[in-house]
């Protein structure tokens, strides 16, 4: 049973197909209709549901919800756009049969319409069973007096990217959803090998380890939200900076995670792959909820949207305000997202969205461990009580797909407004070296106070072209990108114990610009063989105004010494400069990527892949005419998927094994509170993966070892975990015993665990292993649920983020030292949240 593919003739694209359907009834009691049918509206999502639902022309209140309750319960294969499923918008009649109605007036002929949904018997109707029982049983033959309405369908999502092998991982959150997150960033750990750590509160953003890199805050990471970027070009902290906590939890709908650099549409930070999360709101309606819990934490969301709509149709804020555990850990946010889909034709559809955030926040930062064992500092305690920072984003976004026969096309606008603040303090009082032109002075303290702020201009876009050949599909795809930064960035050193600068590190003016073109083939010339890939070509410029260039005097002016002058005017002996420098650079690269996939043979795939990919360099580290102003990657994998599809239960299983080497690799600097620019490391290992799903339970669960190793001298790569284990699991179904007023109480319950094992450390250390367990239970009825979250069930003390190096913090009592030691960021105890919430209107 097909639905009618008129719209659908323009472009490669399958309708979805009706795969079960059951009976509906109305009161016996129930008043004639009004009219001889009832015409719905309604979505096909990627997942076969209906949902969505209008009535668009109605046979009265009770023939309406009749129509509406059996077209929940029906279920679809969803419609396919060049392959992928996507979300489909439709209109379906259920016509009365002629018995029931008035004799109608003769109908001229308007020519052969095509049925709505065929079968044995014709097109669906609702048709009453008389006199047995008051239920109308959908199927039957088509009464000849009344022809069925047609309709149109418009194809409103859009396609993934095809796969590039084992590594590919198109992550449906689906029941995942019920598994407690603190962020959207945790939503990456359902992908392997993936760890998230933070030393800097509610409000940093979390720090990314994946296939054996130390990402950062994702600056070897290209991340995106719907194709918008997510990666800061020229922040202070990290060239590549991403925070994304602008993201609310509960839109958060699919999200692909690539590992490595395989697929010609990544770009820029692309080293240890990308990830794009993609927003949704499934469920219809009005939603409210309310969270209190451990340490006043207190989280208010309001999402909607309107039934009728896609579901990336929606929008939704967020109020968020905690004291935090421990020491000097308060933070407060405020989010909010809103988007429309529509249609501007059957082959024409569009996006257009804004996002906003704003938070502030404290962080305890980094403690010694001596200072911990010898009772001086706590636990959960600080040493600085002014880190903490504030950040804010503004996005607007616009999207438009098409498709026309063989041709398809997507454009993307963007423009962003970022701004950071970070006070960090992870030496104390250690960098404050006496400089020769300065007054004599002690160290004054090492608190970083660094601000950026970032303007971004961009626009993505692609073309595909498909033919047959070898009676089989394939397609040709050309796309770019570019994005322009015009960013300002500070870094000053307080005072201790105020607000006060007593020195500027940095003060830069850039203006970026990235600009890639890609290629991608997708050739298939036999049903078992597969090769996709391309090559991608980058473009980056950079123009750095450094206002503050001159900082350090040797041999100063003896008549006019510059003192504690941060940007100084002269050079040796006094003689004029001015403080500023201009420094102008840019580079390109050509990346080739790759991938096989044999099969699938019994449901087995086998796959291949290599590739190169780039990182761009700080604006801070730009010479004049820097050759290679970029950091290259090069990668290889090989693996195997299996994949189930039936009617109760559905698996995927897959493992790979991998290899990377970069030229220029970031390695964390405590010293410098962010990564610095290293030697060569490469990298081996493997992973495994798998997720279940059945009608009732949804486990996901994923292994990783990797080791990463510097090229020169064969060391450990520091505070990257060799082994990441992660399982999710979500279990829903309806309290068979319980029917309150009818109505059943569903339940829903959700379980994380992490392992971590051992991180490599400077100087032969290892720390300590992590090993923490989630839990949630929920309860909904009609419109309401009542849920409980536990994280760190078992209240586990651990070190979110161990470090190994020098530090003076004033605390211990014994003299400076420059001997590295221990030091920690306490990962969060034991916390409970409990939520209320209120469902109005829609359909799920």
């Amino acid at each position: 049973m097909l639905l009618a593919r008129a719209a659908f003739a323009a472009g490669d694209v399958v309708p979805p197909e009706v795969v079960s359907r059951v009976e509906a009834s109305v009161p016996t009691d129930a008043p004639p209709p009004t009219q001889d049918h009832v015409l719905l509206e309604f979505t096909v999502t990627a997942e076969g549901k209906a949902t969505d639902v209008l009535v668009v022309e109605s046979a009265g209140r009770a023939w309406d919800q009749a129509s509406i309750d059996a077209l929940l319960k029906w279920q679809f294969k969803p419609a396919t756009h060049e392959g992928i499923a996507v979300d489909a918008r439709t209109r379906l009649s259920f016509n009365m049969p002629a018995a029931l109605m008035p004799k109608p007036e003769p109908v001229p002929d308007a020519g052969p319409l095509e049925p709505l949904l065929e079968s044995d018997g014709g097109a669906a109707f609702v048709t009453p069973v008389l006199p047995a029982g008051p239920s109308i049983t959908v199927g039957g033959a088509p009464d000849a007096g009344h022809p069925v309405h047609d309709f149109s369908t418009t194809v409103l999502g859009r396609g993934q990217p095809r796969s590039r092998g084992a590594s590919d991982f198109n992550i449906e959150v689906g029941a995942l959803q019920a598994v407690p997150r603190k962020s959207a960033a945790d939503f990456l750990k359902l992908a392997p090998g993936i760890l998230l750590t933070n030393e800097g509160g509610e409000g940093h953003p979390d720090r990314i380890f994946l296939r054996g890199f130390d990402a950062r805050e994702g600056q070897d990471l290209e991340l995106t939200v719907d194709g918008v970027p997510i990666n800061d070009s020229g922040n202070l902290h990290g060239n590549g900076y991403s925070d994304m906590n602008f993201i609310i939890p509960e839109l958060v709908e699919n999200l692909r995670v690539l590992e490595g650099p395989l697929d010609p549409r990544q770009g820029n930070y692309a080293v240890a792959g990308s990830a794009d999360y993609q927003l949704g709101l499934p469920e219809r309606g009005i939603h409210v909820r309310g969270s209190y819990g451990s340490f006043d934490t207190m989280r208010l969301v309001g999402l909607w949207g309107p039934s009728g709509e896609s579901s990336r149709t929606f929008g939704g804020v967020q109020l968020f305000r905690t004291s935090g555990f421990g020491q000097n850990r308060e933070a407060q946010n405020a989010k909010l997202a809103a988007q429309y889909e529509g249609a501007l034709s059957d082959t024409t559809s569009f996006r257009v969205g804004a996002m906003g955030y704003a938070a502030t926040y404290k962080s305890a930062g980094v403690l010694r461990a001596d200072d911990v064992a010898n009772g001086t500092v706590g636990f959960y305690d600080s040493v600085d009580s002014r880190q903490g920072g504030d950040s804010l984003r503004a996005q607007v976004h616009f999207d438009l797909h098409g498709h026309s026969g063989n041709f398809a096309h997507d454009q993307t606008l963007f423009f962003l407004f970022r701004s950071s603040r970070m006070l960090e303090n992870f030496t104390g009082f250690l960098r404050d070296v006496q400089l020769a032109q300065q007054n004599p002075h002690e160290q004054r303290g090492d608190l970083f106070d660094r601000n950026t702020s970032t303007f971004t201009a961009g626009a993505r876009g692609s073309a595909r072209w498909r033919t047959r050949l070898f009676e089989r599909n394939q397609d040709l795809e050309i796309g770019y990108f570019g994005r322009f930064d015009v960013v300002r960035g500070v870094q000053t050193r307080l005072l201790a114990g105020s607000n006060i600068p007593y020195l500027r590190d940095l003060d830069l003016d850039s203006k970026l610009a990235d600009i890639g073109l890609f290629a991608d083939l997708n050739f298939s010339p036999a049903w078992w063989l597969t090769v996709r890939g391309g090559v991608r070509g980058e473009f980056l410029t950079y123009d750095v105004l450094d206002l503050c260039a001159q900082k350090e005097v040797r041999r100063p002016s003896a008549t006019n010494p510059p003192g504690d002058e941060s940007c100084l005017s002269q050079r040796d002996l006094g003689q004029f400069r001015d403080p500023t420098e201009r420094n102008t650079t840019s580079g390109g690269a050509f990346m080739p990527r790759a991938s096989v996939l044999v099969g699938p043979f019994a449901g087995i795939t086998l796959t291949g892949g290599l590739g190169t990919g780039i990182r761009s360099i700080d604006p801070q580290f730009i010479t004049e005419n820097l050759k290679t102003p970029f950091a290259s990657i090069f990668a290889w994998e090989g693996g195997a998927t299996w994949q189930h599809h039936g009617d109760a239960w559905e698996a995927n299983v897959r493992a790979v094994v991998f290899g990377t080497r970069v030229d220029k690799d970031l390695v964390f600097s405590a010293q410098d509170g962010r990564g610095l620019i290293g030697g060569a490391t490469s990298r081996f290992g493997a992973l495994a993966a798998a997720r279940l799903r059945t009608d009732f339970l949804d486990v996901s669960g994923n292994v990783t070892w990797v080791q990463s190793k510097f090229d020169d001298t064969g060391l450990l790569v520091p505070y990257v975990p060799d082994f990441v284990a992660r399982l999710d699991a979500g279990a829903f179904h309806d309290l068979p015993w319980l029917k309150p007023l009818g109505a059943p109480i569903r339940g829903r319950a959700g379980l994380g665990v992490t392992y971590v094992g051992r991180r490599a450390l400077p100087f032969g250390q290892r720390s300590d292993v992590i090993f923490v367990v989630d839990l949630s239970a929920e309860l909904a009825w009609k419109q309401f649920s009542l849920g409980l979250s536990a994280t760190n069930l078992f209240d586990t003390q651990y070190r979110q983020v161990e470090l190994n190096y020098a530090s003076d913090f004033h605390t211990s009592g014994s003299l400076p030292s420059l001997v590295p030691a221990r030091h920690f960021a306490a990962g969060a105890p034991r916390a409970f949240l409990l939520t209320i919430g209120v469902h109005f209107g829609g359909e799920s």
